[in-house]
C-alpha cells in the first residue's frame, strides 16, 4: 500500500497497460473465430460434449430414470455427430433387447420385488408417415394377411412372464419382468423399410423405423398404468442380411473419407442404447379376450388398431363395441340361421356374423363382403387371407360345420296319464294310442353334473332341485349315475324319465328307465 501511494502515477500506467493488452486479447480471439477456423456446432457436437450433455442432470431433481434397454445391434458408423443414432436390423432376425436395472439404492422401493410391465412398438420416425400410420399399418395387414410386423422370440427370451401379442396391433407386444432378475426380451421385425416408400421403382431409400419401450408399475387396482421410463432408438430394417451388407458398405465409404471428415462422424457401437423419450400416448381398448400363445399363427390377440402415432389417434373402440351391441341388438336375424351365414346377408349383417363368431380381427379386411361373397371363398383363399389357425376355423364356419357331440341321448318324461295309457294298453283295456315325445341332449364332458344341467335345462328347472340321477337297473333296482356310467352308455340310447321326491331335501330322484 506504501508503494502504491509513493507510485501513484506508475500505478495508472500500468492498469492501462493490463487494460490494453486484455483488449488486444480479445481482439485476437474474436478473429479467430470470425475467419471460420471453429465451427461451434462442431465443437459442441464432439464426443466429449455430447456425453457431458448425455450426463447432464433432469430438469427436474425428483426425475428418476430407473431402467436401461440395451438393443444388441450395431449402429452405423455413416451418422453425423450431432444425429441420432440409426441401427440396420434384418428382417425376421431375433435380436436381444437387455432390460436393465438402473436404480440407485433406495430408488422407487415401491418397484422391489415386484413385476413391472412393457411394451415394445415399432412405429413411424418420419412425421409425414406418422400423420398416415392407420392407414399405412392397413395397407400392409391387406398385402401380408396373417402376418404380424413385430414379434416376441419366446424360446430365447429370458425373464420375461405373460407374454402378449394383440392382432390387430401387428407393430406391438408387451410382457411382465422382474426388474431384479436378468431378462433379456428377443424381438422380431417381418415389416421391411421399402414397403413404405412413395415410389417403388427400385433403388429407393427405406423408410426410417423406431422402437419405443414403455415400462409401467401396477396400481392398488392391480393395474399396470403407472408409467416409470420410455425410451426409444432408430432402425431401418432390410431383407434377410441386408442389413449387413448395408453396415458393410456404410463400414467402407467412412473408411474412404478423408481423417478430418471422419470426426464429423460418430464411431459404430456394438450395441445400441435406447435413449429416453415421452411415453406413447394412451388409447383406449377393448380386451375383453385373452392373447394366443406366441407358437401359433399371430392372427391374434384383442379390436382396434393400437398402431396410432402421437399426431394420429385411432377411434377409441369402446364406443364402436358400444354401437355394435345397440346395432346387433335392434337388427332383425333373418338372414342368421342359427350360427349359420346365408348367401343373402349384407355386408354390414355379414360383419355381425364375424364379430359374433370371434373374427372381429378381420372385419375391416371383409368390410365390403357380403354374406355370398364370404361364402364363395375357397378353403385355400380363406387361409391365404387369414393364416393357416383362424383360415381353417372361418372356413369351418362359413360352411357350417358343426363338431358332432360325444355322447347324444334321448329323453322324455313320463306324465301320469302317460303312465295310465300304459297300464289300460298292458292290461288289454288300451287302444295302443300312447305317445311319447323325446327330447335329445347332447353332452361333451360325458359326466353326472354335465347330465344334470342338461336335464334341469330342458325342463325349465334349476340344477339344485335335482339330488340325485338313478338309473333303473334290473328287478326294477335303482342304479346311482356316475361318470364313469355315462361313459358307457350307448350313443342314442333312450330313455323315459320319472321323478321320486327326495327324503331328505325339497329336491327330486330322476330315474332314468
Amino acid at each position: 500500500m506504501a508503494w502504491a501511494l509513493k507510485l501513484p502515477l506508475a500505478d495508472e500506467v500500468i492498469e492501462s497497460g493490463l487494460v490494453q493488452d486484455f483488449d488486444a486479447s480479445l481482439s485476437g480471439i474474436g478473429q479467430e473465430l470470425g475467419a471460420g477456423a471453429y465451427s461451434m456446432s462442431d465443437v459442441l457436437a464432439l464426443p466429449i460434449f455430447k456425453q457431458e450433455e448425455s450426463n447432464l442432470p433432469p430438469d427436474s431433481d425428483n426425475k428418476i430414470l430407473p431402467f436401461q434397454y440395451v438393443l444388441c445391434a450395431a449402429t452405423s458408423p455413416a451418422v453425423k455427430l450431432h444425429d441420432e443414432t440409426l441401427t440396420y436390423l434384418n428382417q425376421g432376425q431375433s435380436y436381444e433387447i437387455r432390460m436393465l436395472d438402473n436404480r440407485k439404492m433406495g430408488e422407487l422401493p415401491e418397484i422391489t420385488g415386484k413385476m413391472v410391465k412393457s411394451i415394445i412398438r415399432v412405429v413411424f420416425h418420419d412425421r409425414r408417415l406418422q400423420y398416415t400410420e392407420h392407414q399405412q399399418l392397413e395397407g400392409w395387414r391387406w398385402n401380408r394377411p396373417g402376418d404380424r410386423i413385430l414379434d416376441l422370440d419366446i424360446p430365447m427370451s429370458v425373464g420375461i412372464v405373460d407374454p402378449r401379442a394383440n392382432p390387430t396391433q401387428l407393430n406391438t407386444v408387451e410382457f411382465l419382468w422382474d426388474p431384479s432378475k436378468r431378462t433379456s426380451a428377443f424381438i422380431q421385425v417381418h415389416c421391411i423399410s421399402t414397403e413404405f416408400t412413395m415410389r417403388k421403382h427400385g433403388g429407393e431409400k427405406g423408410v426410417p423405423f423406431r422402437i419405443q419401450i414403455d415400462t409401467f408399475k401396477e396400481n392398488e387396482a392391480g393395474e399396470y398404468t403407472e408409467h416409470l421410463h420410455s425410451a426409444s432408438c432408430q432402425i431401418k430394417v432390410f431383407k434377410p442380411k441386408g442389413a449387413d451388407r448395408k453396415q458393410k458398405t456404410d463400414r467402407e465409404k467412412m473408411e474412404k473419407r478423408a481423417p478430418q471428415e471422419k470426426e464429423k462422424y460418430q464411431p459404430s457401437y456394438e450395441t445400441t442404447i435406447l435413449t429416453e423419450c415421452s411415453p406413447w400416448p394412451e388409447v383406449t381398448y377393448v380386451n375383453n379376450s385373452p392373447s394366443p400363445g406366441f407358437g401359433s399363427t399371430h392372427n391374434s390377440f384383442p379390436v382396434t388398431e393400437g398402431n396410432g402415432s402421437p399426431n394420429h389417434q385411432p377411434e377409441p373402440v369402446a364406443q364402436v363395441a358400444d354401437s355394435l351391441v345397440k346395432l346387433l341388438q335392434k337388427t332383425n336375424r333373418r338372414h342368421f340361421s342359427a350360427n349359420n351365414l346365408l348367401p343373402t346377408a349384407t355386408p354390414q349383417e355379414s360383419q355381425q356374423w364375424l364379430h359374433r363368431n370371434r373374427f372381429s380381427p378381420f372385419c375391416r379386411l371383409f368390410t365390403n363382403f357380403s354374406g355370398s361373397d364370404l361364402l364363395k371363398l375357397t378353403r385355400e383363399d380363406v387361409i391365404q387371407i387369414c393364416g393357416p389357425a383362424d383360415g381353417i376355423r372361418l372356413f369351418n364356419a362359413l360352411k357350417g360345420r358343426v363338431v358332432r357331440p360325444r355322447l347324444t341321448i334321448y329323453v322324455c318324461q313320463e306324465s301320469q296319464h302317460a303312465r295310465e295309457q300304459q297300464h289300460k294298453h298292458e292290461n288289454g283295456d288300451g287302444t295302443g294310442n300312447t305317445f311319447f315325445v323325446y327330447h335329445a341332449i347332447y353332452l361333451e364332458e360325458l359326466t353326472a353334473v354335465e347330465l344334470t344341467e342338461k336335464i334341469a335345462q330342458l325342463f325349465n328347472i334349476s340344477p339344485r332341485q335335482i339330488s340325485q340321477i338313478f338309473k333303473q337297473g334290473p328287478t326294477g333296482i335303482h342304479v346311482l349315475v356316475s361318470d364313469e356310467m355315462i361313459q358307457n352308455f350307448q350313443d342314442e340310447v333312450c330313455f323315459v324319465l320319472d321323478t321320486m321326491k327326495a327324503e331328505t331335501s325339497d329336491g327330486y330322484h330322476i330315474i332314468l328307465k
